[in-house]
C-alpha cells in the first residue's frame, strides 16, 4: 500500500479518504477556550471526529507548574523543566513525547489536528510534533466545521483508550527561539518578529491577559484570523504569499520569528507562511507574556 504524507494542510476528503485507507493515523482534537478552559473537553464530548484524541492546551501541550511542597518550595524534574516561558509554556520534548506514548501515539502515524478555533489552538500541536522531529502532521483545514458541513460523521462521548506506545523524539525540524535571542537580535536587520495578537493589544490599547500593555520594539502586527478566508480554511497559497512578501517589504523571510501572548496563536501565522512556500520560520514561544515579565526589556506602544 503507497503511503500519503501530509505536512502542513489536509483536506475533509482527504482524511475521510486516509481513515478508510486503514493507513495508521491519529487524530487530534485540540478544541480550547482562553476563558473557559473546561469548555474544550466539554465541546468534544458534544460532537468530535470518530476516533479523535483529545489534547489540552493547559494539561497535554503546556508544561506543568509542579506542586508545593511543605516548605512552600516546588519540586520540578529534569524533564519537567519548561522548553520555554510565558503563559502556556511548552513542555519539554522529553515530557511531551511521554504524552504521545501514553495516548498511543507512534513515529510511523500521520498526525491530524484540527480544533473548532480557526487553527488557533491546533496549530500548537502541529507545532510541537514537527519540534519533536515528527514530519507527518497536518492541520485539518476548516476544522471541525468543515467536517460536519460535508457531511462527515461526528461522535459524541469518550473514545476508547489506545494501548501505549513508545514514540521516539527525533532531530527538531522546526527551530525554537528564547527571549534572550529575540533581545540580541532586537536591532539585527537579519530577525523580523510578527505579532499575532488582534492589532488593539499589539498597540498596547487594551491588554486583557498579560500585565503590561503594548509589544516588542519592531515587531510587525499580522493578526492571525488573516489567515482564514470567511470559510474558515487557510486563504490560497498565492493570496498567503503576497499578503506576507507586502508585510515583510524587504526583510528576508528567512529571517522571521513568530510570536503572540503565550506562543499559541502565533502557530497559524507560521504554518501560514509554510503554506505560501515562504520557508520554515522561528517560534518565540514564550511571546509576549514572557516578555514583559521582564521589566528591564523594553517595550513599544502605538
Amino acid at each position: 500500500m503507497s503511503k500519503t504524507t501530509y505536512t502542513t494542510l489536509i483536506s475533509t476528503d482527504q482524511l475521510d479518504a486516509l481513515q478508510i485507507s486503514g493507513q495508521p493515523c491519529m487524530v487530534f482534537d485540540c478544541s480550547f477556550d482562553l476563558g473557559k478552559p473546561s469548555a474544550g473537553y466539554q465541546q468534544y464530548e458534544q460532537a468530535h471526529i470518530p476516533g479523535a484524541v483529545f489534547a489540552d492546551l493547559d494539561h497535554d501541550l503546556s508544561a506543568k507548574h509542579g506542586v508545593p511542597g511543605s516548605d512552600g518550595s516546588v519540586a520540578v524534574s529534569q524533564a519537567d523543566q519548561p522548553a520555554s516561558g510565558g503563559r502556556h509554556p511548552l513542555p519539554s520534548r522529553e515530557r511531551f513525547s511521554v504524552w504521545l506514548s501514553s495516548v498511543g501515539f507512534s513515529n510511523d502515524m500521520q498526525a491530524v489536528v484540527y480544533d473548532r478555533n480557526g487553527a488557533n489552538f491546533c496549530g500548537r500541536l502541529w507545532w510541537m510534533l514537527k519540534w519533536a522531529g515528527h514530519d507527518a502532521v497536518a492541520v485539518l483545514d476548516g476544522g471541525l466545521q468543515a467536517w460536519e458541513a460535508a457531511g462527515l460523521p461526528v461522535n459524541q462521548g469518550s473514545e476508547p483508550s489506545h494501548f501505549q506506545s513508545s514514540f521516539s523524539l527525533q532531530p527538531p525540524l522546526r527551530r525554537l527561539v528564547s527571549a534572550n535571542e529575540v533581545l540580541a537580535g532586537l536591532d539585527s536587520p537579519s530577525q523580523t518578529l510578527i505579532d499575532a495578537r488582534a492589532g488593539a493589544r499589539y498597540r498596547g490599547e487594551v491588554e486583557p491577559l498579560d500585565p503590561v500593555a503594548g509589544h516588542i520594539p519592531g515587531a510587525l502586527n499580522r493578526p492571525f484570523s488573516e489567515n482564514l478566508a470567511a470559510d474558515g480554511r487557510f486563504k490560497p497559497r498565492e493570496l498567503l504569499r503576497a499578503e506576507f512578501e507586502q508585510l515583510l517589504g524587504e526583510r528576508p523571510a528567512d529571517g522571521v520569528v513568530h510570536q503572540c501572548g503565550s506562543g499559541v496563536s502565533a502557530l497559524p501565522n507560521l504554518l501560514a507562511m509554510e503554506i505560501a512556500g515562504l520557508g520554515q520560520a522561528a517560534l518565540f514561544a514564550g511571546s509576549w507574556s514572557e516578555w514583559c515579565a521582564d521589566a528591564s526589556r523594553p517595550v513599544a506602544r502605538g
